[in-house]
């Protein structure tokens, strides 16, 4: 259901479920954390996201989570969206969401966790979860305010205001906007000139952001640290003197 290959340094996620509006199951969940494993063991250095047919994503899958008890879809549904869509907001690689269909609910989280998002003019936006009587539970109001702001995030999500592309782009849900048929295109090449650009300096940099803005903060300061340490003399000096059974000379 999701469709994923690397070619010449760019991943492709692909929401292939066309007849549902790509609706997100919990079996897509599951593969778009995979996914995002096999991008960080991968030579791909940008990653373009996008879905097959006339959506992006119209959300989770109602009769996926509709009929679980309480329980389970807090304990399931909602934990193992966060922790799919978290693996994709922390790749160290930039994410292009291309939306060349509607985003909405669980759609409009998802490419909240993009670096980028280009969208079709004739596409909407919106978070129309409170008019189902639930609440937008894969980061809709943590992620999305962080990335979008609080009052953006409030006429979706509370008074259910739906936003057209150019509004999207207006208030900074979008980035670019392109005729019908043409983000793919825009994509393509938005993704070369970040292949131009010094990967390891990008990766950084991505990371650096990602810490600034509350995402993953914890992580990205201890790997970065530990890509310092790792670099140094001291560690070699460890390395041998633990093979060697003797005491350290760090001088």
């Amino acid at each position: 259901m999701i469709e994923f290959e690397v070619s010449d340094g760019i991943a492709r996620l692909v929401l292939n479920r066309p007849e549902k509006l790509n609706a997100l199951t919990a079996e897509m969940c599951e593969q778009l954390a995979d996914c995002c494993g096999e991008i960080e063991r991968s030579d791909a250095r940008v990653v373009l996201l996008s879905g097959a047919g006339k959506a992006f994503c119209a959300g989770g899958d109602i009769d996926g989570w509709s009929a679980q008890t309480p329980e389970r879809f807090a304990d399931h549904w909602v934990r193992d969206g966060h922790k799919s869509f978290d693996a994709l907001a922390r790749l160290t690689a930039p994410v292009i969401a291309v939306l060349d269909g509607h985003a909405l609910g669980g759609g409009l989280e998802l490419a909240a966790c993009a670096d980028l998002r280009i969208a079709e003019d004739h596409i909407k936006i919106g978070q129309p979860e409170t008019g189902l009587g639930i609440i937008p539970g894969w980061s809709g109001t943590q992620r999305t305010t962080r990335r979008f702001g609080a009052q953006v995030v409030r006429r979706m999500a509370l008074f259910g205001e739906v936003f057209s592309a150019e509004e999207a782009r207006g208030l900074g849900l979008v980035d670019h906007v392109t005729e019908t048929g043409k983000a793919h295109e825009l994509a393509r090449l938005i993704a070369q000139k970040v292949l131009g650009r010094a990967p390891q300096a990008t990766k950084l940099t991505k990371m650096l952001i990602n810490a600034a803005e509350g995402e993953d903060n914890e992580r990205v300061l201890e790997a970065l640290a530990g890509r310092i340490a790792a670099g140094t003399d001291e560690l070699q000096e460890g390395l041998a003197a633990f093979r060697e059974k003797r005491s350290p000379d760090f001088s």
